[in-house]
C-alpha cells in the first residue's frame, strides 16, 4: 500500500505523512523525498512501518524553504541560513517578509505597467521606446540583463556571432529551441533524481547535447561550458531557473558539465 493511502496505526506516532504534506503545501512528493535526501527538510519521525512523518516544527521549517526558493535562493544557500547555530528565526522571518513585500510591491507596478500598454493596444497607438521605458520604469529587469550580457562578452567573437545567429532565427526556430531546450533539462532533472552519477556515459552525452545546444548561438569549448556551468551556481538568477525543475539541478548540471570536460580539455 502506498504511503500516502496508509492509515496510521495505533502505536504510530501523530504527525502528517509524505503525501498529507505535499497535498497542504502544494508541493510533491518527490520534491519532499529529495529534500529529505539532502538534509534540507527531515521528517522527525518514522512510523512504525517506517514511513515519514512530519510534525509541526517540519511542516515550518518547509514552509521557510519555499519562501526563500520563491526568492530566488538556491538550495546550499537555503540550508546555509536555516542552519547557522548562531541565526535568529524571528529576525529570518522579518527578513524574508521584508524581501517577499519589496517583490510584490514591484510586481504590482508591472502589472499596472501592463494594463496601460493593453490600454494603449486597444486605442491602435504605438508608444515611442522611451514612453515604452517611462511605463515600465526601474522594475522591468530584461533590459538589464541584456546590457549586463554585452557590458561582460560585448567585446568578444563568441558574442559578436551570436549576434549574427541570432539575428537569423525565425518563429520556427525560437520554438524549436525552446522545446529541445525544456526537454533537454527534463531529462536532465530525470538523471539527477535518479542518481545518474557525472562522469558516467549517459551524463556525459547529456553535457555534450547541452553543450551543443549552446552551440546553435556561438561556438562553445569545453572551457567555456565549464565557465558557463560555474555561472549557473554562482548567479542566483540562473540557479533560480534550473531548480525550479528539479531543486538541486543547478549544482547537479554544473558536476556533469564540469566531469565531462575534464575528460577533453
Amino acid at each position: 500500500m502506498s504511503e500516502e493511502k496508509r492509515h496510521p496505526q495505533r502505536d504510530d506516532p501523530p504527525g502528517l505523512t509524505v503525501g498529507a504534506v505535499a497535498g497542504m503545501v502544494r508541493v510533491s512528493v518527490r520534491t519532499l523525498h529529495h529534500y529529505d535526501q539532502i538534509g534540507l527538510v527531515t521528517p522527525s519521525r518514522r512510523t512504525t512501518a517506517g514511513y515519514r512523518v512530519y510534525d509541526d516544527a517540519d511542516v515550518e521549517r518547509l514552509y521557510r524553504v519555499l519562501t526563500y526558493r520563491e526568492l530566488g535562493f538556491s538550495l546550499e544557500r537555503i540550508a546555509t541560513l536555516l542552519d547557522d547555530p548562531d541565526a535568529d528565526e524571528l529576525h529570518q522571518l522579518r527578513t524574508q517578509h521584508a524581501l517577499l513585500t519589496d517583490r510584490i510591491d514591484r510586481l504590482h507596478r508591472m502589472v499596472v505597467a501592463v494594463e496601460e500598454m493593453m490600454t494603449t493596444k486597444k486605442r491602435g497607438i504605438q508608444l515611442s521606446a522611451a514612453e515604452q521605458r517611462e511605463i515600465f520604469g526601474d522594475d522591468w529587469r530584461g533590459e538589464e540583463y541584456s546590457a549586463e550580457a554585452e557590458q561582460r562578452w560585448g567585446e568578444t567573437d563568441a558574442w559578436q556571432e551570436s549576434r549574427k545567429r541570432v539575428a537569423r532565427f525565425s518563429k520556427e526556430d525560437w520554438r524549436d529551441i525552446k522545446a529541445e531546450t525544456d526537454d533537454l533539462e527534463r531529462r536532465l532533472a530525470d538523471a539527477m533524481l535518479q542518481g545518474l552519477t557525472p562522469g558516467s556515459a549517459e551524463a556525459d552525452a547529456l553535457a555534450e547535447e547541452h553543450r551543443a545546444q549552446i552551440g546553435r548561438f556561438y561556438d562553445c569549448s569545453h572551457e567555456m561550458h565549464v565557465g558557463l556551468a560555474d555561472m549557473y551556481v554562482a548567479d542566483p538568477r540562473f540557479t533560480a531557473h534550473y531548480d525550479e525543475q528539479a531543486p538541486g539541478l543547478a549544482v547537479y548540471l554544473r558536476e556533469v558539465i564540469r566531469t565531462n570536460a575534464a575528460k577533453h580539455i
